[in-house]
């Protein structure tokens, strides 16, 4: 199956630090590679692949100081996306709608996975409008908001199994790993921890959007000797702090689309306690995997409770449940009905001269070649 894979510009694939999306884009790029098909990644040139790599920037948006209009990029990535489209049998987006009213227009097949929170009221007559597109979830809780659009399936995340390893001794501090942002709660774990008398490691991205409530809110509660601050960590510092921890806390306060640092945790064998939120109930198994948890007194009792924890089974829960292998299956069983509805007739020809021509248009916008084996 010729597959092409569009992802956001933002970060690299995979990212450098912070960044759920092009990690899973990633992810799937290669494992689909495994799996014996072609792939064209659409991504920023920096990008890491086996995959063909075609990209209209030199390096990640969000790294790159030059950069003023992002928005920029992604529209040329379209075009690049739109004059190849006739070269794949599936093109998956990742870049939320931004492509809605070019893949109506496409010549092949498309999927668009939802990353995103789904819950704002801004996006119900968008969808009202592009309730035609067919769309992936990552939960089936995202989908509440819009149950009436055209959902082909909910496929939950996946990373390979060979990324963490299992830590079967329990550490002997807490960590909060991901974002600072309201939503996440950072001062809950802070709470959480002080409580129990455990030592907090902080691992998290600081927005722009959101460095007002770094500032004000937050920064002033780390001035204690249980809490220690690191900032925005990166791959192999990640699989260290997860498999050392005791355990992850995730204690959320937004109907969350997936978090995928549950399962990394889970992963490394590590329990994950989390605030019933979003998609926490999918993705955590209570009393295996983690413990599900209603307030700050029901975290710190679920603390005493991992003295018993199994943290192997917990590996072997994620193994069967939260691989790239059984992601990109569960991909291709939609990629491939869809290809049976979404199917137009293409002159052989055009499609053979669109195939051709990637290699033309695979450059970064510096002109530098694109394509980096990983």
């Amino acid at each position: 199956m010729r597959i092409a894979q569009v992802a956001p510009l933002y970060e690299r694939v995979p990212p450098l630090y912070y960044g759920g999306t092009e990690r899973i884009v990633s992810y799937l790029t290669e494992e689909l590679i495994n799996q014996g098909h072609q792939l064209t990644l659409f991504a920023s040139g920096d990008s890491l692949t086996q995959a063909e790599l075609v990209s209209p920037c030199a390096q990640s948006l969000r790294l790159d100081a030059a950069c003023k209009d992002r928005l920029a990029y992604h529209f040329l990535q379209l075009e690049q996306v739109s004059r190849n489209a006739a070269a794949f049998d599936i093109i998956h987006f990742h870049i939320d709608y931004l492509h809605y009213p070019l893949s109506r227009k496409l010549e092949a097949p498309h999927l668009t996975t939802l990353h995103g929170r789904l819950d704002l009221p801004d996006l119900v007559p968008l969808y009202y409008e592009f309730a035609d597109v067919p769309v992936v979830s990552i939960s089936n809780s995202q989908r509440i908001p819009l149950p009436w659009i055209n959902w082909q399936g909910t496929v939950h995340h996946g990373i390979p199994l060979s990324l963490y390893k299992c830590k079967p001794i329990q550490g002997n501090y807490l960590v909060f790993l991901g974002r600072i942002s309201p939503e996440k709660r950072v001062d809950r774990a802070i709470e959480i921890a002080k409580r129990a008398k455990m030592k907090l490691k902080i691992a998290a991205k600081v927005d722009a959007v959101d460095r007002c409530y770094m500032d004000t809110e937050i920064r002033p509660l780390l001035d204690h000797p249980l809490i220690e601050f690191i900032g925005e960590i990166g791959n192999e510092e990640k699989a260290g702090l997860l498999g050392n921890a005791y355990a992850l806390l995730f204690p959320i306060e937004w109907v969350e689309p997936f978090g995928l640092v549950m399962i990394e945790a889970m992963a490394c064998g590590t329990p994950v306690i989390a605030f019933r939120r979003g998609s926490v109930p999918e993705v955590i198994d209570d009393n295996v995997t983690g413990f599900i948890v209603e307030s700050i007194d029901d975290s710190v009792r679920a603390l005493d409770k991992i003295q018993h924890f199994d943290r192997t089974r917990c590996r072997s829960v994620f193994e069967k449940r939260f691989s790239a292998a059984r992601m990109a299956v569960n991909y291709v069983k939609i990629y491939t009905e869809l290809m049976k509805t979404q199917v137009k007739a293409r002159p052989k020809h055009l499609a053979e001269a669109a195939k051709s021509g990637l290699a033309g248009f695979n450059s970064s916008a510096n002109g530098k070649a694109g394509h980096t084996g990983i």
